[in-house]
């Protein structure tokens, strides 16, 4: 399946998608799209707009939409993978597929804590997240992107660890604070060197999740000013609200929520952000596998929970999946725009929905309906074996 699974396609590979009922854009500026076509070349986006404007003839592959919803490509900024699509946590096999099936076409890594044996000295940490990075980047289960390698910093390390790591192509750090570093200034400067290196950062909020870990509070995550606040809900166990109050109005970072944590604090945590005015800084993750499991459905049942309970219109709740997550971390999908990746999910009310329509079925709290998932131009997969079946699939005509 490996070969299968890393295809691409040619350069002038033209994929046209038509009759899309509602075309959600990621951006939270304007997440809806007045556009029922999307044309896609070399796995790329090249034309949004309505059928009649645009140039749909000579395409290689036609997707009919048949009225469903059409959006990016589902982030999930907060995995722990290990080898291939296999993880030690609950010994599972095939859980990036399966996630894949829950709309998610990328993943980024906070650090593959959970490989057994993991070396905790410089050389071995380096090394593992040099292989990391080239497996993952080698292997996608599904067609997943998977950003994969992120070390854990450890005392001892020197700024040259970082530009070692970043000349091998390692993009990111692993949770701060998984390690042994989990003071603040020790944190901050390790951060610092990772920042000018182009690594991003994230650091592990709230209470000890696996042996080893420990509490990070607000100062500590104030002070150490990584990229990304993650799992700012508790990864489980959550700070106080005056905290997460703290954390979010003393930096600009993002603010990241995760199905496995503390939902009371995810929507306090989306109260202080739409108190603020920046909502374009929430953004999504699991956080799995982990004791908690594996959860395949788990981002779309994030947009749904803050969609229905934080009362956030659903088309931006799914922003945060998608547009905020992509700005957020600098990838070059997750938006509906001319040159992005042209990863999308199909989408539609579930069957049975209470919903008046796929809009109101999510802010009342239900899960969509996939019917269809393209990751770089090329259908992945057709309905989800993981969701409730959808009024409507789309279908691929050639």
């Amino acid at each position: 399946m490996a070969e299968l699974q890393t295809a691409t396609v040619g350069a002038n590979h033209k994929l046209v998608i038509k009759n899309i009922g509602l075309m959600l854009s990621g951006d939270i500026e304007r997440p809806i799209l007045d556009a029922d076509t999307l044309i896609a070349i070399g796995g790329r986006i090249a034309a949004v707009g309505r059928f009649k404007d645009l140039d749909t003839d000579q395409a290689d592959t036609v997707i009919d939409a048949h009225g469903t919803v059409l959006s990016p490509g589902l982030i999930d900024s907060h995995v722990h993978p290990v080898a291939g699509d296999w993880t030690p946590r609950q010994n599972q096999l095939g859980w990036i597929d399966s996630t894949m099936h829950g709309g998610v076409t990328t993943m980024i890594s906070a650090g593959e804590v959970h490989t057994p044996g993991r070396p905790k000295d410089i050389v071995g940490l380096k090394a593992m997240a040099i292989y990391a990075q080239r497996a993952f980047t080698a292997f996608r289960p599904g067609g997943v992107k998977i950003h994969a390698g992120a070390p854990v910093i450890e005392p001892g390390m020197v700024e040259q660890d970082f530009k070692d790591l970043a000349d091998a192509g390692v993009k990111l750090l692993g949770e701060v604070g998984l390690g042994g570093v989990k003071d603040g200034a020790r944190a901050k400067e390790m951060v610092a060197w990772a920042r000018k290196y182009g690594i991003q950062s994230t650091i592990h909020t709230g209470g000890p999740s696996i042996p080893g870990s420990g509490l990070i509070g607000a100062d500590v995550v104030l002070e150490a000013d990584t990229d990304v606040v993650g799992h700012i809900n508790g990864g489980h166990t959550a700070l106080p609200d005056k905290e997460i109050r703290c954390i979010c109005e003393g930096c600009k970072r993002g603010l990241e929520l995760v199905h496995n944590g503390n939902e009371r604090a995810a929507l306090y945590t989306l109260r202080v952000a739409r108190e603020m005015g920046e909502l374009q800084r929430v953004i999504l993750g699991t956080d799995g596998p982990a004791g908690s499991g594996v959860q395949p459905l788990g981002i779309v049942r994030m947009v749904s929970m803050l969609s229905s309970l934080g009362d956030v219109p659903a088309e931006v709740a799914f922003c945060f999946a998608t547009g905020n997550t992509a700005r957020m971390r600098s990838l070059d999908c997750g938006l509906i725009e001319i040159g992005r990746s042209a990863d999308f999910v199909f989408m539609d009310k579930a069957q049975h929905s209470a919903g008046k329509n796929f809009l109101d079925s999510i802010q009342l709290g239900d899960l969509p309906g996939i019917g269809m998932i393209v990751i770089d131009g090329i259908v992945r997969s057709g309905i989800s074996r993981n969701t409730p079946p959808a009024e409507k699939i789309p279908s691929v005509q050639h």
